[in-house]
């Protein structure tokens, strides 16, 4: 499958043991076997569930068809036990916004992130009928949300898990990011470009214009591009004052 990584070529992929499942209260049996089915597939072992319904849980890892994650996983009654252990702690969420104040990532974004990360990650699923509470998201550095359609935000929990951990282990191909030095040149030729043209007429344009360079998530070869075009722009501007 064009874009998938092998399982057995994970070169800048976070090592398996380093990124843990948290399942915040989930309440089916069926939805916690799919996402341990889902871990199994693409090679993640360290499942972790919390304040789960005891019947629920006992009746998934007694199933037929239990796997090892799912005899593996571990019981913790409360979240903050669950993710001591993390430097980086992700939450998802259908929502796009929420009364937290935390950043919501692209999915595309936050694998990125989790591959360039050298310590334990803990990715968070909330339980089927309501998601993280607010009071579960401040345990989180960031959130992350799964692209979907209006009308139908939210994913069954199993589907949810599968979908991220494909994207963590797939070759990502936008992996090529320009990096912050050339965003920053890129930013003060623009910068230099406004004033020139006499855009500028509002505060912290600087700020705004770095935030702006990062969202547009640029390759590199296309920074590199929109580099040269602004600096034409600016020689042109300057030879005509």
């Amino acid at each position: 499958m064009e874009g998938y990584r092998s399982l057995h070529d994970r070169d800048g992929i976070p090592a398996l043991e380093n990124l843990s499942v948290v399942l915040v209260a989930p309440r089916n049996p069926l939805n916690i076997g799919a996402a341990a089915r889902a871990m199994a597939n693409f090679g993640f072992p360290d499942l972790r569930l919390v304040d789960a319904y005891r019947v629920a849980a006992d009746e998934a890892r007694s199933g037929p068809h239990a796997g090892q994650v799912l005899k593996d996983s571990r019981d913790f009654p409360t979240l903050a036990e669950a993710v001591a252990d993390s430097t980086l702690v992700i939450g998802t969420t259908s929502a796009h916004k929420r009364d937290v104040n935390l950043t919501i990532e692209s999915l595309e974004t936050a694998a990125l992130a989790v591959k360039r990360h050298n310590g334990p990650v803990s990715l968070l699923f909330g339980s089927e009928k309501f998601g993280l509470s607010n009071e579960d998201m401040t345990h989180c550095h960031w959130l992350v949300r799964i692209p979907t359609v209006e009308g139908a935000t939210s994913m069954n929990l199993g589907q949810a898990v599968a979908v991220t951990l494909y994207e963590l282990i797939r070759d990502n191909p936008r992996s090529d990011l320009a990096p912050a030095g050339l965003l920053d040149e890129l930013v003060a030729r623009l910068y230099e470009a406004l004033q020139l043209s006499g855009y500028v007429h509002t505060d912290n344009v600087i700020e705004k214009l770095r935030r702006l360079s990062r969202r547009m998530q640029l390759r590199e070869h296309d920074a590199v591009m929109w580099l040269g075009m602004i600096r034409q722009i600016l020689w042109k501007l300057k030879s005509e004052n």
